[in-house]
């Protein structure tokens, strides 16, 4: 995630924004599709016409979860002025409920026992008025597609809903939304892309030899001004209507999940959007970070673990705002904590997902941290989590994802994997600058060495290029064989790889600013020119090939996704590496100089020894002599070793 300065919000204009509203009915707008949101009904002494509105989040739940307390949050004008009970139903307690700072609020907390039943639970409500209110508990799921995790098996493909493809043009006006119109001449304005454009392609994305999707949110977000890329959610129980309907979600997992592809959830722990119902009418003032004026984050991580920090700067990094229109949580209050955990639990519950990308990862506050991955994780074991950690140095990084390190201040992280930038530098170093002693393609072989540092590095994401960096093939000069390069190694090297969505056909351009890389796929709208879904000639045809072949490559392979890696320290700018195990070795050769070298193969007789020749799997190219041999400039070779 990537910050904007937009405007400023004066002191004045962030306490009336957290002032409580008691007069104002914030029942879900008539736009939002919310399942399970269980309807209120009147109790015999009131009209049911005149009965107060409320919300319940989480909108349903499930029994048979392995942590037994559920945390509803009521919103309504008033309703903590009520008295909540429950109706009788067996194995489940009301336990306590609490009041918050803001009337409009009431916290009721439950307890479910595992023998607990899936049926409608009747909350009632005794105040000024008395209401009645049906919430669902619901069972669980099951089947071998549901929740299935990532592994080095699968190939990533990250896009952008709004600008992937349009296939429901119904849906790009909806009524009552802050923004109700299209404007595809406009980087920062919606353009219409849905998730039925995305279902309208998986031939496409199976071809190309992706196994999982990774859209950038897909949750509501009703604001005023630039959220076409989902980072500033307005309803944390809701999908954004322009990509379709709740219900449109669930079947688009699941159609995902017959087609052999995975689904990755993008989620922002650290803020939402300022108008998002718990920021217009916040329950309590420490549900926020709040300061006497707008205070923007110095969005520098290394103060969360500097021994030598000042306490002014740490607090501005982890409690400033990531931009004026992005209220900062304040996840250290017990019920936000809480509230955001059940709401990861419950997309899950809901669609089955497979995994979770958590964006802006390293600016949430530690102890919340340790406590989101431990209840994801004990519940889902098999989920596939990878946060965004967009700092500098592999230490760093390796800070945020379970690692070797010791405790810093108490936090140990139990974050599975991390998008791993440091490959990123160390990709882009390699193909944009000249070999030295570290730098180029040397920092290829120093960024892997510090692998030690993870508990298991090949959890981590690694990409050229996401929705917030330069294209790649900008990156490298629109130079094609560097791009060759840059894709052999991704679908080679350890890790999960991801691609970012139009890569593979080579589109280009720089982030400045970040609209001119989350421009709409060429053939994806009505009226579009060029369909380089099904139509791609040149050097686009080219690339698609290319990438689809090794995709299928590593695929099939299973020293790519489950072997060693073993490599050899770069000489003269080549590079040269092993992925191998006892199904076979893939040895990878990238030559990142302007001139061909002659390389001596007997340096890696200890991986060579047993086989004759090798076959460079994109090519068909055989390499008969594995003693000694000439690689051409600007050159990567993908050689099964063959006996």
């Amino acid at each position: 995630m990537k910050f904007r300065f937009v405007f400023a919000l004066t002191a004045a204009g962030l306490a009336a924004a957290l002032a409580p509203a008691a007069a104002q009915t914030l029942a879900a707008p008539a736009f939002a599709d919310q399942p399970g949101r269980a309807q209120p009904t009147a109790l015999a002494a009131t009209n049911a016409a005149s009965a107060p509105q409320v919300r319940i989040d989480p909108t349903c739940w499930y029994v048979g979860l392995k942590n037994p307390r559920l945390q509803l949050l009521v919103h309504g004008p008033g309703i903590g002025n009520s008295t909540a009970t429950l109706g009788s139903y067996l194995g489940v307690m009301l336990t306590s409920t609490e009041k918050l700072a803001n009337p409009n609020y009431l916290v009721m907390n439950l307890m479910l026992a595992p023998t607990t039943k899936p049926g409608s639970l009747q909350i009632n409500f005794k105040g000024t008025k008395n209401l009645s209110y049906t919430y669902e508990l619901r069972g669980r799921a099951t089947g071998p597609d549901r929740v299935q995790g990532l592994t080095q098996a699968d190939f990533v493909y990250l896009l952008m809903p709004d600008r992937f493809a349009n296939g429901d043009p119904a849906n790009d006006v909806v009524p009552g939304t802050q923004v109700n119109h299209v404007a595809r001449d406009s980087m920062y304005a919606r353009h219409g892309g849905d998730l039925k454009g995305i279902v309208s392609h998986f031939d496409y994305l199976k071809k190309l030899g992706v196994t999982a999707i990774w859209p950038t949110p897909v949750v509501e977000n009703d604001q005023p001004k630039f959220s076409y890329h989902g980072y500033e959610l307005s309803d944390y129980y809701a999908v954004d209507p322009r990509y379709g309907s709740h219900q449109e979600y669930i079947d688009f997992v699941a159609q995902a999940h017959k087609q052999g592809l995975k689904v990755v959830h993008d989620v922002v722990l650290n803020h939402c959007g300022n108008r998002n119902y718990l920021f217009r009418d916040a329950p309590a003032p420490d549900w926020f970070h709040q300061w006497p004026t707008f205070t923007r984050s110095n969005f520098r991580d290394a103060a969360f673990n500097d021994p030598h920090v000042a306490a002014a700067d740490r607090k501005l990094f982890g409690e400033g705002w990531f931009d004026t229109h992005m209220p900062d949580l304040n996840q250290t209050n017990p019920l936000v904590a809480t509230y955001l955990i059940q709401n990861f639990i419950w997309w899950v519950e809901q669609t089955g997902l497979d995994g979770y990308r958590l964006d802006t990862y390293s600016y949430s506050d530690r102890s919340f941290l340790m406590r989101f991955g431990e209840e994801i994780l004990r519940q889902y074991p098999q989920l596939a989590m990878y946060g965004e950690t967009w700092v500098q140095g592999t230490a760093q990084q390796a800070y945020f994802a379970r690692n070797i390190l010791p405790a810093v201040d108490g936090f140990k992280s139990n974050l599975p994997g991390v998008t791993d930038f440091q490959l990123y530098y160390a990709i882009n170093d390699a193909l944009t600058k000249d070999a030295g002693w570290t730098e180029g393609i040397s920092k290829l072989y120093y960024t892997l060495q510090t692998d030690w540092l993870y508990e298991d590095p090949t959890r981590n994401v690694i990409f050229l290029d996401n929705h917030d960096l330069s294209r790649f093939y900008s990156m490298v000069g629109e130079d094609f064989a560097k791009y060759k390069m840059g894709l052999a190694w991704l679908l080679t090297c350890r890790g999960i790889p991801q691609i970012y969505y139009g890569t593979e056909v080579l589109m280009k351009n720089y982030s400045d600013p970040d609209g001119k890389v989350r421009e709409d796929f060429p053939g994806g709208f009505a009226g579009d020119a060029t369909n380089l879904f099904t139509t791609r000639t040149g050097r686009a045809a080219e690339a698609f090939d290319y990438v689809s072949k090794l995709a299928a490559y590593r695929r099939s392979h299973p020293a790519l996704h489950s072997g060693k890696l073993t490599h050899f320290i770069p000489a003269e700018g080549v590079y040269v590496y092993f992925r191998h195990s006892e199904a076979g070795t893939v040895m990878v050769v990238m030559n990142s100089g302007k001139d061909e070298k002659t390389v001596d193969g007997t340096r890696f007789k200890e991986l060579t020894s047993d086989f004759r020749s090798g076959l460079e799997v994109t090519s068909g190219q055989v390499l008969a002599d594995l003693k000694s041999w000439k690689i051409p400039a600007r050159t990567a070779w993908v050689m099964e070793l063959r006996k």
